[in-house]
């Protein structure tokens, strides 16, 4: 059926993606509806989980990941530029509790932490200056999955978070939030899509792969 939809004019069918929450409010939210009217035959149907699924035994036909979470055994493909996360809090929490120099000076601070689904396990801070890379445990009064509601609490001057670049540049910008430790803030790989290696590639999955290259 593949071999065959290969030969219509227009590409046809489904396409069953799993991503995490960011990427599709965020890079999906932003790309898909062109997608969508460009293609009036295709169907995306997005299953968003923020655990690691398996997407063979899951019956998935691709997934959407940062760069170096994909498995070995799949072929990734680069469709989004690079990253960055930065350190945020409100400039009068930096007054009142000093600015961190260091990463490990997070350990004095009250810190939002990052749930990890499918470790179960809270996710460290990761940090690289000069090729070094560090890994940093940060504590405070909240551990959570949600975007929405960790720059909630940091907005509210009681926090710090670490946080897309995208998500907070109308903050930063007012100057209702600053970013510390920007020298330990690398650009990292961006979103990759993924599938299983495959000898002919489904029409509607090429086309999808095509236009999120753009």
């Amino acid at each position: 059926m593949e071999a065959l939809a290969a030969f219509r004019d227009t590409p046809e069918g489904i396409v069953r993606l799993t991503t995490f929450h960011w990427i599709a409010s965020t890079f999906l939210a932003q790309r898909l509806p062109a997608f969508l009217v460009a293609h009036p035959g295709i169907t995306v149907q997005v299953t968003v989980d923020d655990k690691l699924q398996d997407i063979v035994a899951d019956g998935f036909d691709a997934g959407l990941r940062f760069g170096d979470d994909v498995e070995k055994d799949m072929i990734a493909i680069r469709v989004g530029p690079p990253l960055r996360h930065l350190v945020v809090a409100t400039p009068d929490y930096w007054d009142r509790h000093g600015r961190p120099t260091h990463p490990r000076d997070l350990r004095n601070h009250r810190c939002v932490s990052y749930h990890n689904l499918s470790s179960g396990s809270i996710s460290p801070w990761e940090f690289e200056k000069d090729g070094r890379e560090l890994r940093q445990r940060v504590e405070g009064g909240l551990i959570c999955n949600s975007v929405d509601l960790a720059l909630s609490l940091v907005r509210s001057g009681e926090s710090v978070s670490l946080h897309m670049e995208e998500d907070v540049a109308d903050d930063l910008a007012s100057g209702r939030l600053e970013a510390v430790l920007q020298d330990w803030c690398p650009p990292f790989d961006g979103i990759s899509l993924f599938h299983p290696s495959r000898r002919q590639t489904p029409p509607a999955l090429r086309a999808l792969i095509d236009f999120l290259k753009k």
